[in-house]
């Protein structure tokens, strides 16, 4: 089955899978605050507006700190809404709503999650399609793809590391896997891990 790309999160753990038929040559990179999806030296040029962006950032927030990750450009005004101080909630819906699909062939939802080191490890996952806008609170892992799950639902996911996060979500038996990134609730705060399938 192909979903597309896809979050997945529960409490104190998630990863972000990209999911490709279009834009296979991407991997995600390290930078100082984010880890950020592109495409790779082989890729052909694209002016594609949805091939790169910042997949995951965490950032110190009053709560402690968070982590927010998604499917696109996004991210960025969630992590910098929970840099001001908005509830998760409120930061993940007005950035979706404001945003809104993404304007492509599919209309492709936008994808989103976050957890609140704060609240001890409390998760919340969101997307916005043509038809709807969807925030919810999780207390389970959860899914949301932009195709075939595009509605939070709850999965079987077993990672407890940010490195098997990323391994898990890339292993996934959905079609296309590209790369992953994961994150994680530690003791000493969040740790991220990446995973391109090499």
């Amino acid at each position: 089955m192909y979903v597309g790309r896809f979050v997945v999160v529960g409490p104190e753990v998630g990863a972000y899978r990209v999911s490709s038929r279009s834009f296979p040559n991407r991997e995600i990179t390290a930078r100082e605050d984010a880890l950020t999806v592109g495409p790779t030296e082989d890729a052909p040029e694209t002016d594609n507006p949805y091939v790169s962006y910042n997949c995951l950032r965490v950032v110190e927030t009053p709560t402690g700190g968070t982590a927010a990750f998604g499917n696109g450009s996004h991210v960025d005004p969630i992590a910098e809404k929970l840099e001001l101080g908005y509830p998760a909630r409120d930061a993940l819906a007005e950035s979706l709503l404001a945003l809104d699909y993404e304007k492509d062939d599919y209309d492709t939802p936008r994808i989103a999650a976050t957890i609140d080191a704060g609240n001890d490890g409390e998760a919340l996952i969101g997307t916005v399609r043509k038809d709807a806008v969807l925030v919810e609170t999780v207390d389970e892992p959860t899914l949301v793809a932009t195709y075939e799950k595009d509605a939070p639902e709850p999965f079987a996911f077993e990672a407890e590391t940010a490195a098997e996060a990323a391994r898990e979500a890339y292993g996934l038996e959905f079609e296309h896997e590209v790369c992953a990134a994961g994150v994680a609730l530690t003791d000493d705060g969040f740790e991220t891990a990446i995973e391109n399938g090499e």
